[in-house]
C-alpha cells in the first residue's frame, strides 16, 4: 500500500545520514576547522555601558578610598592584668588570686606623621601594654596619651616619623544617605598561624545623625569609680548600615573623599556581632577631645550649667516653636546659665548660629568649645526667639573621668615579662643542668613581650646585647641601659646541652 508519509520519513533519514557522513569525512580531512568550530563565548556587555557607568564610577571610588586610607589604619593589641577568682573557694578565703593577663584588640588610625593615633577609649583603657602594627607589619609599643570615657575617645602615640596619616573631615556636613566606608584593622590571629583579617573595608550609607544609645552613660554608671562622670557622657552617634564588628572599634569612618568623619565605636546587637546597625563618634567632637588630650593629657570640658531634655510635638505646641526641634531646659544648675538669664522651659535652638536640633546636639556643641569661651545662645521663651551671651565655665570632669598615662615604675625585666634567678653549681646540680653559667629564667609572663618572641621558662639567660650575664642583679643593670623602643638581644642557652639561640625584643615603654 502506498504510504506517502513513510516515504518522506525515509527520504529525510537518508538525507540526514548522508549529511553526517559528509561532515565526518570533511572533518577528517581538515575541511571543517573554520566552518565547524566551538561556538565563541560572547564577551560583549549584556547591559548598555551608559547604564552601568555610574555604578562602575562608584566602585572605582571605593577602590581609590580604600587604597588611600588603609595604610594609616593600625591594629591595636592590648594586655591587661586582671585579678580573677580561683575555682577553689577554700583557697579564695585565705589567698588573693594572682592577676592574670587578658588580651584585647581593636583598631586606630594615624593622624600625624610622628605617631599620634586616634582610637576608642574602651580599646586601650586600663591596658598595661599597648602594641600597634601598621599595614607594612612594622610593630611599635605605644604610649597612652590620655582617654575620655565620656566620649569614648583616646589618643595613643608611637615613636616614628614619616608615617602615613589620614585627613580629618567635617562631620557636621555629613548628610543622611551619603556613602561612607568603615575601615578597621582587627589583626586577629589564628592559633599558631599568621595574622588574618588585617584590614576590613565595608560600605554603607549614613542612616541617621545624632543617635543616642545610652551605652556610654550606662557603662559609667555601672562603674563605681566613674558614676559621677556619667552625667557628662555625650552620645551623638552617626548611624550607618556599613558592617562594623568589635575588632573594627577605633577605626575610621570615611567619606568618598577619604576624609575621616567618625570613629567606629559601637554596634546595636544582642550577641556582640553586627546586625545591621553601626555607630561612629562624630570626628568634629573627637578632634576637639584629641586636642585637649595631646595638650593637657586631660579633657577640659566646657560647662553651660543647664539640665536639658528632648523637644516633642506637644512641647513645640506649648512653647509656640516654629518646628519640633531644640533642647528644652529642664533646670538651671550652674553659674554660666544663671548669669546669662536662662530659665527652665526655655528651648535652646542655636549656639553661635549652629542649629540645635536635639538635646544631644547641644551637648556636643558645648563640648566642642573651650572653658572661658563666650558664645551666643538663641532660645525661645513664650513663643519669642531671643538671644543671650554666655561665658562657658569648666566642668569638674577632670577630677573623675579622664584616664591618663601612668608613669612606668616596673623594672625592665618585668616590662619584658621575665623573672630570673641566680644560677650556680648547686642550682645546676639540683636541676640536673649540664651547665652552670648565666641566670635561670624562672618565669615568663603569658602574652608578654618575651613570651610573644618565644622565650620559655627554664632556659638560661647567658648574654644581653653581646655582654655576658652572670647574676640576676646584672640582668637588671644591663636591661636598665636599654631605652624604651630600643631592641635588646637576649642570648639563651638550653640548660641540658648548652645550645644557644638569639631573641630580639623591642623594649616596651
Amino acid at each position: 500500500m502506498f504510504d506517502p508519509l513513510r516515504i518522506k520519513m525515509r527520504v529525510l533519514f537518508y538525507v540526514a545520514l548522508a549529511f553526517l557522513v559528509g561532515v565526518g569525512l570533511a572533518s577528517g580531512m581538515g575541511w571543517t576547522q573554520d566552518a565547524v568550530a566551538t561556538p565563541a563565548i560572547s564577551v560583549a556587555p549584556q547591559v548598555p555601558v551608559e547604564s552601568v557607568q555610574p555604578a562602575r564610577d562608584l566602585s572605582e571610588s571605593f577602590v581609590r578610598v580604600a587604597e588611600v586610607v588603609t595604610p594609616a589604619v593600625v591594629s591595636i593589641t592590648t594586655r591587661r592584668m586582671v585579678r580573677s577568682a580561683a575555682n577553689d573557694p577554700f583557697r579564695n578565703w585565705f589567698e588573693t588570686p594572682d592577676p592574670e593577663p587578658r588580651a584585647g584588640s581593636g583598631s586606630g588610625f594615624l593622624v600625624s606623621d610622628d605617631g599620634y593615633i586616634l582610637t576608642n577609649n574602651h580599646v586601650v583603657e586600663d591596658a598595661d601594654e599597648i602594641t600597634v602594627q601598621l599595614e607594612d607589619r612594622r610593630t611599635f609599643e605605644a604610649t597612652l596619651i590620655g582617654g575620655d570615657p565620656t566620649t569614648d575617645v583616646a589618643v595613643i602615640k608611637v615613636d616614628g616619623s614619616d608615617l602615613p596619616t589620614l585627613s580629618l573631615g567635617d562631620s557636621d556636613g555629613v548628610r543622611v544617605g551619603e556613602w561612607v566606608l568603615a575601615v578597621g584593622n582587627p589583626g586577629f590571629r589564628s592559633a599558631g598561624g599568621p595574622t588574618s583579617f588585617n584590614h576590613t573595608v565595608t560600605a554603607g550609607i549614613v542612616s541617621f545623625k545624632g543617635r543616642p544609645l545610652g551605652i556610654i552613660g550606662n557603662e559609667l554608671r555601672n562603674d563605681p569609680e566613674s558614676q559621677d562622670a556619667a552625667q557628662y557622657a555625650i552620645e551623638d552617634f552617626i548611624q550607618t548600615d556599613a558592617v562594623i564588628n568589635p575588632g573594627n572599634s577605633g577605626g575610621p569612618m570615611v567619606n568618598l573623599d577619604g576624609q575621616v568623619i567618625g570613629i567606629n565605636s559601637a554596634i546595636a546587637s544582642g550577641d556582640g556581632y553586627y546586625q545591621g546597625y553601626g555607630f561612629a563618634i562624630p570626628i568634629s567632637l573627637a578632634h576637639r577631645v584629641m586636642e585637649d588630650l595631646i595638650e593637657y593629657r586631660a579633657v577640659r570640658r566646657a560647662f553651660l550649667g543647664v539640665q536639658i531634655g528632648p523637644v516633642g510635638p506637644e512641647d513645640a505646641e506649648v512653647y509656640q516653636l516654629p518646628e519640633v526641634s531644640g533642647a528644652l531646659v529642664q533646670d538651671v544648675t550652674g553659674t554660666p546659665a544663671e548669669e546669662a538669664g536662662l530659665q527652665p522651659q526655655d528651648v535652646i535652638v542655636a549656639i553661635d548660629d549652629d542649629p540645635v536640633g536635639y538635646s544631644n546636639q547641644l551637648q556636643q556643641l558645648v563640648a566642642r568649645k573651650r572653658p572661658g569661651d563666650r558664645v551666643s545662645i538663641a532660645y525661645y521663651r513664650d513663643g519669642q526667639r531671643q538671644e543671650t551671651e554666655v561665658q562657658l565655665g569648666e566642668s569638674p570632669l577632670n577630677e573623675t573621668a579622664t584616664a591618663a598615662a601612668p608613669e612606668p615604675t616596673t623594672r625592665a625585666e618585668e616590662r619584658l615579662g621575665i623573672e630570673v634567678l641566680d644560677n650556680s653549681p648547686e642550682v645546676a646540680r639540683r636541676n640536673q643542668f649540664r651547665i652552670d653559667e648565666g641566670v635561670l629564667i624562672s618565669g615568663v609572663t603569658r602574652m608578654g613581650p618575651a613570651a610573644r618572641r618565644g622565650v620559655r621558662a627554664g632556659e638560661l639567660l647567658v648574654g644581653i646585647n653581646r655582654r655576658q650575664v652572670e647574676s640576676a642583679d646584672e640582668v637588671t643593670e644591663l636591661l636598665a641601659e636599654v631605652e624604651p623602643g630600643e631592641i635588646v638581644t637576649l642570648v639563651l642557652a638550653n640548660p641540658m646541652n648548652g645550645r644557644q639561640r638569639f631573641i630580639n625584643i623591642r623594649m616596651p615603654e
